[in-house]
């Protein structure tokens, strides 16, 4: 298996504090020791990587919506966030009138041991070479653990159609699981209401896989697509967000052009919305302080889906259409426009482009 070598800053480990409170470790687990033969059941094992934006809220509702009897172990590059995490689960089995020792979170010391852990394996990572680095770092050890069903991995990055595939292919060809991407769409907000949309690959002909696959996902969303086989989910996440990436340049042009003929926002925006302009920018996203009061724009373009990850979903799609020989007339416009957005307003939400044209327009 030959992976891209991770990028080193991006993944080195961040130190907890002398001052933090001290944390459940993996360790802790009574389970049978490493390299153990014997099969055994650890189908009240949950595990997850990656606690970004997205994915705290993702394993909060995991938390949440698994068993209390269960387990999620947890890991993150940055352990003040896995730490973080813990307390807060202790706080809401306390809230719940549960002794903090229900909540039944723990820290691993690296993918490979949450992978050890879990008969589910749950990843939301920044880019394709965090994946392949995690899963490169999970199978390059060897066998894992032998469970007395088949280990499931569900990687809810967006990252492009080869990589998936590539990771894909290295845990199917080792024996070591099943394999599944399914991206989402819905944002932090949705991630944190548990309302998010997965669109997933899986074989079609394993219909147990994919129903397995559903329940896993109704713990962290409100509806699942099955898109097709391994590398269908990111696909189909590509092209959603292409289209949402020409809509919100289309929609701050719209709402900027609008305004200056002298027209009032909230009244342009109901009316879009309830026309054949209609889209997610403009009714839910709307770039225009004070139109849509739930909106980053309304909150200084705070939160939301950052203008760094709708670059890094652009380029991923440009690059996926030259590699199957597809024409994306805008695609190249909407890549420059948002370069030189990230680049006046690093940090703030992509509907962010609405004020940088406003600045132009002075």
């Amino acid at each position: 298996m030959r992976f891209s070598p991770a990028l080193s800053r991006s993944l080195r480990r961040a130190t907890v504090p002398k001052s933090a409170p001290a944390v459940p470790r993996v360790s802790q687990l009574a389970f049978l020791p490493r390299g153990f033969a014997t099969s055994r059941r650890l189908d009240d094992t949950w595990g997850f990587v990656g606690l970004g934006q997205m994915g705290y809220h993702m394993a909060k509702n995991l938390r949440a919506k698994i068993p209390a009897a269960d387990t999620l172990v947890i890991r993150d590059v940055n352990e003040e966030t896995a730490a973080r995490f813990v307390e807060e689960a202790r706080k809401e089995a306390q809230s719940n009138g549960a002794g903090e020792d229900t909540a039944k979170v723990l820290i691993a010391q690296d993918a490979r041991e949450v992978a050890e852990q879990s008969s589910v394996m749950i990843t939301s990572l920044p880019e394709p070479q965090h994946v392949k680095h995690v899963f490169n770092s999970i199978l390059k050890p060897g066998e894992l653990p032998a469970l007395d069903r088949e280990r499931l991995f569900i990687d809810t990055s967006t990252i492009d159609p080869a990589s998936s595939r590539e990771v894909a292919n290295a845990v199917h060809t080792t024996g070591q699981g099943r394999f599944v991407d399914a991206p989402m769409s819905g944002g932090v907000v949705g991630a944190r209401a548990g309302t998010l949309s997965f669109m997933f690959g899986a074989s079609p002909e394993n219909e147990e896989l994919v129903e397995r696959v559903q329940a896993v996902l109704k713990h962290m969303g409100k509806t699942t697509w099955h898109m097709g086989g391994p590398g269908t989910g990111v696909s189909a996440k590509l092209a959603n967000n292409y289209i949402l990436a020409i809509n919100n340049i289309a929609t701050a042009e719209a709402m900027n052009l609008g305004i200056r003929w002298g027209l009032d926002p909230k009244a342009l925006a109901q009316l879009v919305s309830a026309s054949t302009g209609r889209c997610w920018p403009m009714e839910v996203n709307n770039p225009v302080p004070g139109v849509v009061e739930t909106a980053p724009a309304s909150r200084g373009y705070e939160g939301g889906f950052g203008i760094s990850l709708m670059n890094k979903d652009l380029r991923l799609a440009l690059t996926a259409a030259e590699e199957s020989g597809t024409p994306l007339a805008l695609g190249d416009q909407a890549r420059d426009v948002y370069r030189t957005v990230e680049e006046a307003h690093s940090g703030k939400d992509f509907s962010v482009v609405y004020k940088w044209l406003q600045d132009k327009s002075e």
